[in-house]
C-alpha cells in the first residue's frame, strides 16, 4: 500500500470491481484508449491488474481517496507486456474517473509511485506514453520531472492509422529523479 495525503493506493478488492467498470464503461474516461470496456472485460482487467501486483510487487493500485475511502481509479507502475519498441520497460500511468479529474490526484499519486518504484522496488528508470492528443496526461508526465522523447512512436497494438496510434513516451531515470528532489 502506498499512502499520501490524500489517496491510498492498494490492491484490487471486490468493493473495486463495480465503480471500476462504470469507469472503464464512461466514453470521456476512455477517450484515449481504443474502446470502453463492458464489466467483463473491467473484472478481467482488475484480476490482471491485481496478479502483476503478487507476482512483481508492484502495479496499477486501486486509488482511493483517504477523505471518504472512494475508488478514483488506478495509478502505478507496471511492467509493460506489449512489445514496444523501447521494450523491457516499467510504465507509470493512472486513469481517474471523470469526477476526480483536475484536482491533482493523478500528479500527486504518480509521485508516491515514483519513489516507490526507485527506492523499495529498486527500479532504474520509468517511462510514461499517451496519444499525442492526450495533453491532460502529458502535463502530468511534465509535472513530474520527465523527459520527452525525440520521436514519437506507433503504438503496436494499434493499426498505424488509428487516430490514437501515434504516441509520446516520456523517461525518467533514477538518477534524474533523485536530482529533481535535491531541487
Amino acid at each position: 500500500m502506498i499512502r499520501t495525503s490524500r489517496l491510498i493506493l492498494r490492491g484490487w478488492q471486490e468493493q473495486d470491481l463495480a465503480p471500476f467498470a462504470a469507469l472503464n464503461a464512461n466514453p470521456l474516461v476512455m477517450r484515449y484508449f481504443p474502446s470502453t470496456l463492458d464489466r467483463h472485460k473491467s473484472d478481467e482487467l482488475a484480476q490482471r491488474l491485481q496478479r502483476q501486483i503478487n507476482e512483481n510487487g508492484y502495479g496499477f493500485y486501486a486509488a482511493h481517496r483517504v477523505l471518504d475511502n472512494q475508488f478514483i481509479g488506478f495509478i502505478g507502475a507496471n511492467q509493460s507486456s506489449v512489445e514496444l519498441p523501447f521494450a523491457p520497460c516499467v510504465d507509470i500511468g493512472w486513469r481517474l474517473d471523470h469526477p476526480f479529474w483536475g484536482r491533482g490526484y493523478a500528479t500527486e499519486g504518480a509521485k508516491a509511485v515514483l519513489h516507490d518504484s526507485f527506492t523499495r522496488c529498486q527500479l532504474n528508470e520509468i517511462v510514461s506514453m499517451t496519444p499525442v492528443s492526450n495533453l491532460a496526461s502529458e502535463k502530468v508526465m511534465l509535472k513530474l520531472g520527465m523527459t520527452k522523447a525525440a520521436n514519437t512512436f506507433n503504438h503496436p497494438s494499434l493499426k498505424p492509422n488509428h487516430p490514437l496510434s501515434e504516441h509520446l513516451l516520456y523517461r525518467l531515470s533514477k538518477d534524474d529523479w533523485r536530482a529533481g528532489l535535491a531541487e
